[in-house]
C-alpha cells in the first residue's frame, strides 16, 4: 500500500507560480520549516517527514482554517490507487464532460452522441464496482467486521470500497455547433470551474478534439502548449508539443484548430491515412489507422497530480464505432491502461493508443443494435516520448 502527502490538496495549492502567491513563505514563517522542505512536501516528493514538522504543519492548517483538529493528521495522507479503476474510484468528486450537438429544427434541444453515452455508462459501471472486483473485496472482509488490532489494542476495521462522494455531468458545445468564441468560452468555463473546486477530484472528458473542446484544453495543459493553435507548420513532427496527433478525414466538415490535430504532421509531412498518429522512442511517428470497414483507433490520456488528488482524463474513439469498442476494452482489459507510462515531479501520466481490427460481420446500420467485434492492440506511448516534452 502506497500513501501520498496531500498538503497541496488541503491548501488548494496550484503548481503554477502565478496562482500561489505567498503560500510557501506563509508556511515557512509560521512553522520554521525551510523553503526546500515545504516545496517538497507540497509536491509529494519528500522521502520522509519528521513528527515535529508534521505537528507544525497541523498547527498551521488549524490556525488558518484549512482543516479541523479532528481531521488531522489523517487528512494529510491518502492511499494511492493500485489499478485503473481505483484511480477513478478514489476521487471524491468526479465530473464527466461531454460534447453536445444541436438541431436547427429544435432550438431548445441538443444531443449527446450515442457512442459517448455507452462509454460513459461503462465508466460509471467500472467506477462503482471497481471494474467488477468490488464484490470480491466485500466478500473477503464483510463490513463492519474488525480485521486486526493496532498497537494500542484498538480494533481496526477493513477499509470501505472507495466510492466518489460527488458525481455529476457537464455539457459543452462540440466545435461547429456555435461560433468559436462561444464554444471556447463554455469549454474554458467548465475547465476553470473544475480547477477552482476544492479537494480530491477528477475531470473525465469523453470524445476527441472534434467533439469536445475541453479535451483540447486538457491536452494543452498536460503538455504545456496553447489550445486551439495549430501545429501543422512545425519544422518536423518531433517539434509537435503533443505526442498524439489526430489526422482528420477529408470528408469531415469541421477541422477545429488544434494543438493535437489537423491535416499535416509538419511543414513537409502530410500523411493521407486518417487515424491517430503517435511518436515512438526513436522519433518516428506511427499511425493507428481508420477506414470504413476494417480499422478503428481510440486513445486514452490522463494526468494524475498526486499531491493535489487531481486527475484529468480524456478518452474516446476516432469515430463512434471506436468509442463503442473502447467501452468494451475498459470492461475487459483495463489492466492494459495501468500503470501510468511516465512519472515526474509528483505527476503520473498515462498515454495509450488502441488499434482495433474489426472482424468480418454482416453490415448493420442500426445504431441501437450494432455490437462490433475486433482484435485489440493497446499501445503505450513510450516514456521517453513524454519525457522529451515535459523536460525539453
Amino acid at each position: 500500500m502506497k500513501f501520498s502527502f496531500r498538503l497541496a490538496e488541503l491548501l488548494n495549492h496550484s503548481p503554477d507560480p502565478k496562482k500561489r502567491p505567498g503560500t510557501i513563505k506563509a508556511i515557512c514563517d509560521y512553522t520554521g520549516l525551510d523553503r526546500h522542505q515545504v516545496s517538497s512536501l507540497l509536491k509529494n516528493e519528500a522521502k520522509y517527514i519528521p513528527l515535529t514538522a508534521l505537528s507544525q504543519l497541523c498547527d498551521f492548517l488549524i490556525k488558518h482554517g484549512y482543516a479541523d483538529a479532528g481531521q488531522l493528521p489523517g487528512a494529510l495522507f491518502s492511499v494511492e490507487p493500485e489499478n485503473f479503476w481505483e484511480l477513478l474510484a478514489r476521487r471524491r468528486r468526479i465530473e464527466m464532460c461531454l460534447g453536445v450537438r444541436a438541431d436547427e429544427n429544435w432550438p431548445e434541444g441538443a444531443w449527446v452522441v450515442a457512442s459517448d453515452t455507452i462509454l460513459q455508462g461503462e465508466l460509471l459501471t467500472g467506477i462503482s464496482t471497481l471494474g467488477g472486483t468490488a464484490k470480491y473485496q466485500r466478500n473477503h472482509h464483510p463490513a463492519p467486521e474488525p480485521v486486526m488490532l493496532n498497537e494500542m489494542g484498538e480494533q481496526i476495521y477493513d477499509a470501505p470500497i472507495p466510492q466518489p462522494e460527488d458525481l455529476f455531468q457537464t455539457l459543452v458545445w462540440a466545435p461547429g455547433q456555435a461560433d468559436n468564441e462561444e464554444v471556447h468560452a463554455r469549454a474554458a468555463e467548465v475547465y476553470q470551474n473544475f480547477h477552482a473546486a476544492q479537494g480530491d477530484k477528477a475531470l473525465i472528458c469523453l470524445g476527441s478534439i472534434r467533439s469536445n473542446p475541453v479535451v483540447e484544453i486538457s491536452m494543452a495543459s498536460i503538455f504545456n502548449c496553447e489550445p486551439y493553435i495549430s501545429q501543422d507548420e512545425v519544422e518536423k513532427p518531433s517539434d509537435r508539443a503533443v505526442p498524439i496527433y489526430l489526422r482528420h478525414r477529408e470528408k469531415n466538415v469541421e477541422h477545429p484548430e488544434s494543438c493535437s490535430g489537423g491535416k499535416r504532421l509538419s511543414k513537409t509531412e502530410t500523411p493521407e491515412t486518417p487515424g491517430f498518429y503517435y511518436e515512438t522512442a526513436d522519433g518516428s511517428w506511427k499511425c493507428a489507422k481508420w477506414d470504413e470497414t476494417t480499422y478503428e483507433p481510440a486513445y486514452v490520456l490522463y494526468a494524475y497530480h498526486e499531491s493535489q488528488g487531481r486527475l484529468e482524463m480524456s478518452l474516446g474513439g476516432y469515430s463512434g464505432r471506436g468509442t463503442r469498442l473502447l467501452a468494451k476494452t475498459l470492461s475487459s482489459r483495463p489492466e492494459e491502461l495501468w500503470p501510468p507510462v511516465y512519472t515526474t515531479g509528483g505527476v503520473q501520466i498515462g498515454a495509450y493508443i488502441v488499434q482495433y481490427e474489426l472482424k468480418k460481420q454482416k453490415k448493420n446500420r442500426s445504431v441501437l443494435t450494432a455490437d462490433y467485434s475486433a482484435t485489440t492492440k493497446v499501445i503505450p506511448i513510450d516514456p521517453e516520448v513524454i519525457h522529451r516534452r515535459i523536460h525539453g
